[in-house]
């Protein structure tokens, strides 16, 4: 295919593909699948080869949000039955990450719910930061704290963080529609403030929100003007209780369409796996891994992942590697600076199958809401 030749030899190059060429990625049918799975696997070995970077998630404090984001079962308003609790203890949120760190993840993630921090709330993360660098050696810490105040980014660089993350999550065009309590300039300008404080900058999307291919194109073009050295691709998981419950919009075959579009777009950047993965790619995550080199190990900020020994199984078997702490993930050049749609299928030919869509009983299943790891007395998951 013309165009997905055209995409490798751009992404081999590091070269932007246009808006078009993105477009049509998303465009192609599923019989052309693994040709866009294969073509896309080809840039990311040649900037990632077979690793797989794992990174691993502590909520350090869970739900009671105030922001109205449609999508988080954490929100304002939110009748998700989810896990709530206050500030974890810095002892505490190191225990937590351990574990991950024990499972194989190279970057431990601290997240906190809310709009932003306040400076006691900096304070409270640059103690845990400190606990989980003294125990873990050569552990990376993201923090994911909301939208930051002047000077917060510099005193959590200088406490030890690695990187920040603070996702654009839809196009600008479309952001008024998931939230109306902050909008898409100040998730840009907390991804810029990380960046200037010398972070690297992890900022991504979510996919299956009800947007359409131009939204999707637009936030991931949006994402590469911004230059983040980690673009998480997360998949809407629907909550009971939140305003995005009945949005299944997702297939596997679209979902996998959606990372070989990232890919394209960010060929030498860091793409995770993120959030959702195991709600609609099931059983066809490790194709998934052809196109991404980063994922989460175990479970998420509220709801419940695979088991991790089943991630490193799935790594293992489809034949990748996991990313050691004495590997540097990105490609040499970007490490200094860290701080038309497709013609229409014949009318001869026989109408695709029409899959019967999963039953809400059986959606609602696939949706396990985390009772385990942090803030809880249960052992966590990785």
């Amino acid at each position: 295919m013309d165009l997905l030749n055209t995409l490798v030899d751009k992404g081999l190059r590091r070269e932007l593909p246009t808006r078009e060429e993105a477009l049509a990625v998303l465009a192609t049918s599923d019989d052309e699948l693994l040709d866009v799975v294969a073509a896309a696997g080809k840039v990311r070995r040649q900037w990632f080869g077979r690793r797989v970077k794992l990174n691993y998630l502590v909520n350090l404090k869970s739900g009671l949000c105030p922001e109205d984001c449609s999508y988080c079962s954490q929100r304002l308003g939110s009748k998700a039955e989810i896990l709530k609790y206050t500030w974890l203890k810095p002892d505490d949120a190191s225990k937590a990450a351990a574990a991950g760190v024990a499972g194989g993840a190279k970057r431990v993630c601290l997240v906190a719910s809310g709009r932003g921090p306040t400076d006691r709330d900096v304070d409270r993360v640059s103690e845990t930061i400190s606990a989980i660098k003294e125990q873990n050696e050569g552990v990376e810490v993201c923090a994911c704290l909301g939208l930051l105040s002047d000077g917060q980014a510099e005193r959590l660089r200088s406490a030890g963080a690695d990187a920040y993350n603070h996702n654009l999550n839809t196009s600008e065009a479309t952001y008024g529609d998931i939230c109306t309590t902050h909008d898409f300039s100040d998730r840009v300008s907390t991804v810029q403030q990380a960046q200037a404080a010398g972070m690297s900058a992890c900022s991504g999307l979510i996919a299956g929100m009800g947007e359409t291919d131009a939204d999707l194109v637009d936030v991931v073009f949006a994402l590469r003007e911004l230059d983040p050295d980690s673009v998480p691709v997360n998949f809407l998981i629907p909550f009971e209780g939140t305003p995005l419950a009945k949005e299944w919009n997702l297939t596997p075959q679209r979902a996998l369409r959606i990372l070989a579009m990232v890919r394209f777009v960010c060929p030498d950047i860091e793409v995770r796996l993120a959030g959702g993965r195991e709600v609609h790619l099931r059983s066809m995550q490790p194709l998934a891994l052809h196109l991404v080199n980063s994922l989460f190990l175990g479970d998420y900020l509220t709801s419940e992942g695979q088991a991790g020994k089943d991630d490193l199984a799935m790594i293992a078997d489809a034949g990748f590697e996991v990313e050691g702490t004495d590997t540097t993930t990105l490609p040499e050049h970007r490490r200094a600076g860290c701080g038309g749609a497709q013609p229409a299928a014949d009318a001869a030919e026989a109408p695709a199958a029409t899959v019967p869509a999963p039953s809400d009983e059986t959606r609602r299943g696939l949706v396990a809401v985390r009772r385990r790891g942090a803030g809880t007395d249960l052992p966590p998951n990785a």
